[in-house]
């Protein structure tokens, strides 16, 4: 009896182990600073710069005649006595900084054919949104609202590729709902999966904002939080390299294998906030120390948590510039937003555009960190395909006018489709990308004035609406491959659409009503309501039915404006 019991007394204590491994985060620091490895810069020579503190690499070099940033030194980790370094003063709070994008305008085919974007698979927008109504109690501002990122928040559980090829394309058009006569066009990308087991080892860097503006519940708490379960998500061929930046930069732990899950979380014990945020310097940090141990056939990528909020050393407008340069190394970086009142969205989403294999997600509790780092950890971390572009060229025989919904600060140049050398956004193993067009068929009436001499063209293309195109890198050789198909000129009516063509039709009508647009026509936020529920289905982690409660809370809220 004793030993048919022993399994299932050995499963309880791993279980309990691995519940409790994340409970108590706050363990008493010996001192006000934690860092068991501080940085040490060496000249190219190999000898130490002299000074206490170790000089910004990014401070203008003013020997260098092109007016470059940064000495010629590089960054290299060392063992010696730890210092207690100064701490600066914290900025004072600050209104929440949102990019401004206008609306994408309604196209004529006869004059813009041809659309074309680059996909994104963030999701920061949908999270911080729901921050404001549900925690909050207040409707967000229109600038917060970024509606391919609420569209891309949910699984839609697209069939994965059947045939071999690294996607499936999924078109469903059907009638819209905000305009009569129009048409809504969804265009679903379906990359393939790959098990667990077979993701190849990470090499990973965590950076860990704590400075003085983290000290908030929402904040460094849960920053802590996050990154202890993303360690127990971790591999034993995973390596974490843990690094904290406030006034300094700080090594909290070397390289460590994922199965030393206990060291990785008491690196986390001791962090308290303090100082400003040297935002640029743990950057230029963090790609160092992934270029120190780079994986020629593994996963490389930094994960920054912080509120954005970098308020000591170069220009966020620098930053980005040093960003964009390191793109071409197949460093990823994933962006992880967190806290309120000082929230700079605008610079954590630009860095995540900026990047190679760039993605920006926003994390207001433990379940959101759940879902982005461990139930979506083979996304978030195994890229599959880069520089993934869009483009739909429409008939003028067939369609009058047409609009991308969102995707404002993801169009591309048509030009920009064929060359190489212009970046787009990638996609990791099982994600899925969701577009949607509003099409106004022909001899239907515009959205804007008609023109005169504007007629349907003759022709034998009746049966399509247009032609779809992706093109994509190859995530391992690099090489280009090209993707199309027709878009048939066929719909259904609405409710006979598949759930999910009807949760992003109701997840994009949501972001619409919350931008205060006209955009969703005649349909009302009961409407909204009503669409979302048809398309709940089956809904394991609850994501549909935390839409649903987000649309009833908004329709409160608005309806006390």
């Amino acid at each position: 009896m004793k030993i048919r019991c022993l399994p299932l007394i050995l499963l309880i204590i791993s279980t309990t182990r691995a519940a409790s491994l994340c409970d108590d985060l706050d363990a008493a620091p010996s001192d006000q600073h934690t860092g068991n490895t501080p940085v040490v810069l060496v000249s190219q020579d190999g000898g130490p710069v002299a000074g206490r503190y170790p000089p910004n690499p990014f401070s203008p070099d003013v020997s260098n005649p092109n007016g470059s940033y940064g000495p010629s030194m590089s960054y290299v980790y060392g063992m010696m006595p730890r210092i207690v370094v100064k701490t600066g003063e914290s900025a004072p709070q600050k209104t929440e900084n949102y990019a401004h994008y206008e609306p994408n305008p309604v196209q004529r085919v006869s004059d813009v054919p041809v659309s074309t974007f680059s996909i994104d698979v963030d999701s920061g927008s949908y999270s911080n949104v729901r921050r404001m109504i549900a925690r909050e109690g207040r409707l967000p501002p229109a600038d917060a609202v970024r509606t391919e990122e609420i569209l891309n928040y949910f699984n839609y559980d697209y069939p994965p590729p059947q045939d071999g090829k690294p996607f499936a394309i999924y078109t469903q058009i059907v009638d819209s709902p905000w305009k009569r006569h129009d048409k809504l066009l969804r265009i679903a990308i379906r990359a393939a999966d790959l098990a667990p087991e077979k993701r190849p080892p990470a090499n990973l860097v965590f950076l860990i904002d704590t400075s003085a503006t983290m000290d908030a519940p929402d904040k460094l708490p849960l920053v802590k939080k996050t990154v202890c379960h993303f360690a127990e998500a971790l591999r034993a061929d995973d390596r974490i390299t843990l690094i904290a930046f406030s006034d300094d930069v700080r090594e909290l732990l070397p390289p460590t294998f994922g199965d030393q899950k206990e060291k990785i979380v008491a690196a986390l014990k001791p962090l308290r906030p303090h100082g400003m945020a040297a935002g640029a310097d743990a950057l230029h940090l963090a790609y160092q120390a992934v270029r120190e141990h780079y994986q020629e056939d593994g996963i490389n990528r930094i994960l920054l948590a912080s509120d954005g909020d970098f308020n000591r050393g170069i220009s966020n407008l620098e930053l980005r510039w040093y960003i964009g340069d390191q793109r071409g190394n197949h460093i990823g970086l994933t962006i992880l937003g967190f806290g309120t009142g000082n929230y700079n969205d605008a610079l954590l989403e630009t860095l995540a555009d900026k990047a190679d294999n760039g993605s920006y997600h926003y994390i207001d509790s433990e379940a959101e960190a759940k879902k982005v780092l461990v139930r979506q950890l083979t996304p978030t971390l195994t890229t599959i395909a880069r520089d993934v572009k869009i483009r739909v060229e429409f008939n003028p025989e067939t369609v009058k006018e047409y609009r991308l919904v969102g995707y404002e600060n993801r169009l591309l140049h048509e030009d920009y489709y064929d060359n190489d050398d212009e970046n787009a956004g990638d996609i990791g193993a099982g994600g899925s990308v969701t577009a949607l067009y509003a099409i106004t068929p022909q001899e239907k009436p515009y959205w804007g004035v008609a023109s005169r001499y504007q007629q349907p063209l003759a022709g034998d293309k009746a049966n399509e609406y247009g032609w779809l195109n992706l093109r994509y890198k190859d995530a391992d050789d690099g090489e280009r491959q090209p993707l199309e198909q027709p878009v048939m000129a066929s719909s259904i009516p609405l409710e006979d659409a598949d759930a999910s063509t009807r949760l992003a039709i109701a997840a994009a009508s949501y972001a619409q009503a919350l931008k205060d647009s006209e955009q969703n026509g005649a349909l009302d936020w009961a409407g909204i309501l009503r669409l979302a529920q048809s398309a709940k289905g089956e809904d394991p982690h609850g994501e549909r039915a935390g839409l649903i409660a987000l649309i009833e809370k908004a329709q409160s809220l608005s309806a006390g404006k």
